[in-house]
């Protein structure tokens, strides 16, 4: 299992924090099991806000089968290496 995200470690535990404030205001728990299980819902609710923020995906995305990456046309190639298109380097022609 990857590591969570700086991302989803803060919206995790704003969830957990904002919900269990929101919790006891609104069901006047004063006992220790009261508490307890407003504080374990918040727990549980902010691990699955946790998991739902999508991870970051690093890297290209796989191409669909039959298909290529786009090429370097000539005068690209040329404006990257600082040549102009078709200039002879060691006797080629540079491409």
């Amino acid at each position: 299992m990857p590591r969570p995200t700086a991302a989803q470690l803060v919206y995790g535990c704003a969830t957990v924090v904002l919900v269990t404030f929101a919790l006891l205001l609104l069901s006047g728990a004063s006992s220790a099991a009261g508490v307890g299980v407003v504080c374990l819902a918040a727990l549980v609710l902010g691990v699955l806000v946790a998991v739902a923020v999508p991870a970051p995906r690093w890297g290209r995305a796989p191409l669909p089968s039959g298909a290529t990456r786009p090429y370097r046309t000539p005068a690209r190639a040329s404006r990257e290496s600082g040549t102009a298109a078709g200039e002879r380097v060691g006797g080629h022609a540079r491409r």
